[in-house]
């Protein structure tokens, strides 16, 4: 079986990341897109679809559509793999597009089948697209295991600054970083001194101005992966507070790197750990007095060596999640070639 995947592996996103890994790790004879410009991607759809079995297009991307209508005309199965909802996030994030959402509605429609980059969120789309739940399934997203390794070879986890609080999203009100904030602000007040920082990595966004008015935080914007990986190297503590996140790869990322995080309960990641505290989890990305006593408390004591004994490193693994991916995909193009047959 041949796989043609459509989508970004370069920018650095995290879908982007989702599917390098995957790119990295299918046979060699995967087919995937080579030019930047859309007329020149396009062209590639239409010219290498024919010589593949099966479709995977990963994540959102207008292009979705031309390439699902002829893998359709082909006679292709096209699966949708989705990293998040532009639907749902958009109307957070306060930047509503009644255009992106109609595209994403059509890549639903269009597809063959929806893999959700984690369990609770193919839950979530069951409920909200209800006219989609019998194509919805899961492929879950897979961990750099790497990094732990390499860690571990140089001795642990080294030296951290104390009171450095990390945290990726930018100026997304998703994220909800604008209430991180006002945790430190309580515990800085408490102590008297600026006790805690906090280190801002992403893209602008709504919230900016906000985040920006608080006298201890430094925010970088966008900064290249590897500053990013030193940082979580360099943090005392990692806190992904959204109140929307279908998978997490940067807390996962930042755990990887012998980081201790704090995770909101929408976190999809969370389903990879065998156990976790309450201390762990956020339970109101709102409450400023919760998330101060958590950051408090796993500054003083940290969780990633707990953490990282509560995960399956071989299961998480990219190897075994494209393993699991690759057996879904030969099972749609079984199907539909049998389909097909009858």
């Amino acid at each position: 079986m041949r796989v043609f995947v459509i989508g970004d592996y370069r920018t650095g996103s995290g879908p982007a990341n989702v599917t390098k890994e995957y790119l990295l790790r299918l046979p060699k004879d995967t087919k995937r897109l080579i030019f930047s410009s859309k007329i020149m991607r396009a062209l590639e759809i239409i010219f290498k679809m024919p010589f593949c079995d099966v479709a995977l297009f990963s994540g959102y991307s207008g292009q979705n559509i031309l390439g699902l209508k002829w893998a359709k005309r082909l006679k292709k199965p096209g699966v949708y793999l989705m990293h998040g909802c532009v639907e749902h996030e958009n109307a957070i994030n306060e930047c509503i597009s009644a255009k992106m959402n109609e595209t994403e509605r059509k890549t639903m429609e269009l597809s063959t089948a929806i893999f959700a980059v984690s369990a609770r969120f193919a839950s979530w789309l069951k409920t909200y697209y209800p006219e989609y739940a019998d194509k919805i399934d899961t492929a879950l997203n897979g961990v750099d295991t790497g990094a732990l390794a390499l860690i571990r070879k140089q001795g642990g986890f080294g030296r951290r600054k104390d009171g450095m609080i990390l945290t990726v999203g930018g100026g997304m009100p998703r994220k909800k970083i604008k209430h991180i904030c006002g945790a430190i602000e309580i515990l800085n007040r408490m102590a008297g001194t600026e006790k805690y920082t906090l280190t801002v990595v992403g893209e602008p966004g709504h919230d900016d101005e906000k985040i920006a008015s608080y006298p201890f935080v430094r925010n970088l914007g966008h900064v290249r992966a590897s500053e990013v990986r030193k940082l979580y190297r360099e943090a005392s503590l990692f806190v992904q507070n959204s109140c929307f996140e279908t998978f997490g790869l940067a807390p996962m990322e930042a755990l990887m790197n012998g980081c201790s995080v704090l995770m909101s309960h929408e976190v999809g990641a969370l389903e990879l750990f065998y156990d976790v505290n309450d201390g762990d989890i956020i339970n109101n990305w709102y409450d400023e007095t919760e998330i101060a006593g958590k950051i408090e408390a796993l500054n003083a004591r940290g969780n990633a060596a707990r953490l990282l004994k509560a995960l399956d490193s071989r299961s998480i693994s990219w190897d075994a999640r494209t393993m699991e991916l690759w057996n879904k995909l030969v099972l749609i193009q079984e199907k539909q070639r049998t389909a097909g047959e009858v």
